[in-house]
């Protein structure tokens, strides 16, 4: 399975997000043979004060962005991992994935879970849940025979997830992500090569780089968008800058560690 993976400067511009995301599929995506596409969180709109993000947010599946993308997978006949996206239902917003077939068919969606709420070391104080609500519901998706695990970002640190993952059998773990520079330096790498070493799964993870407005100031997101293979080996790894890298992922070898190591059978404590 070819894999595409986005790094994203988004802003809190929706249509100028939109646009770099269509121009980034069709000048390095189109005629790749890619199977699968894979955005960052909040791909379609990052930053901005809590009322302009509200303001942001989408219905499902009536929003401008949930129907801009999912004309893209069906233009170019992928499957298409949003990354993430503001979802308003009634009187709650949520950060959501959507994932499409290369229909256009919705394949999956998911909520986030984990919400990111910490002082930093430096000092940095985020507070996700003051403009977004908590989902609840574990999801995953089948696409090409293989299964697909969801989280977003500050999931990563939540090993049950991961490892309720693994036990409905997932094949990959999808990580879109805006991993904050302070932490990211110290921990990014370090936890995906832990959730594909513990799953013994593919990790995708797609990531937002460079600086985003919020009430604050700005923010910096650490880029670094990896794949990594079920032995924990980064076999792709984006440069630091927006763009696009492209990877083979072969779920064969996925087989062969888990029949050399099988330690997913050997789990005592649930």
């Amino acid at each position: 399975m070819r894999v595409a993976l986005m790094q994203l400067n988004s802003r809190d511009d929706k249509a100028a997000n939109i646009e770099t995301i269509a121009g980034l599929l069709e000048t390095h995506i189109g005629d790749r043979n890619v199977d699968l596409v894979a955005a960052p969180e909040y791909g379609t709109f990052f930053g901005g004060l809590k009322q302009e993000q509200w303001d942001a947010a989408e219905t499902f599946p009536d929003g401008e962005g949930y129907k801009a993308l999912q004309a893209l997978a069906k233009r170019y006949g992928v499957a298409f991992h949003t990354g993430s996206m503001i979802e308003r239902d009634g009187n709650k917003h949520y950060n959501t994935s959507v994932v499409f077939g290369p229909d256009g068919t919705e394949l999956a969606r998911y909520r986030k879970i984990h919400l990111f709420d910490v002082e930093t070391p430096g000092g940095h104080i985020f507070r996700e849940s003051d403009t977004i609500d908590r989902g609840s519901e574990i999801v995953d998706f089948t696409f090409s025979g293989k299964r697909f695990g969801c989280s977003i970002c500050y999931d990563i640190r939540f090993s049950e997830l991961y490892l309720t993952h693994m036990r409905n059998g997932c094949d990959v773990i999808m990580v879109p992500a805006a991993f904050n520079m302070e932490t990211g330096k110290d921990h990014w790498e370090t936890l995906l090569r832990a959730r594909a070493i513990e799953t013994q799964s593919w990790v995708i993870a797609a990531g937002q780089i460079g600086l985003h407005r919020e009430a604050a100031g700005e923010r910096a997101s650490y880029g670094n968008s990896m794949i990594i293979d079920p032995w924990g080996t980064i076999v792709a790894r984006a440069s630091a800058k927006p763009g696009v890298v492209i990877a083979d992922i072969d779920f064969g070898y996925a087989d062969h560690i888990r029949t050399i190591l099988p330690s997913n059978t050997h789990h005592v404590l649930s």
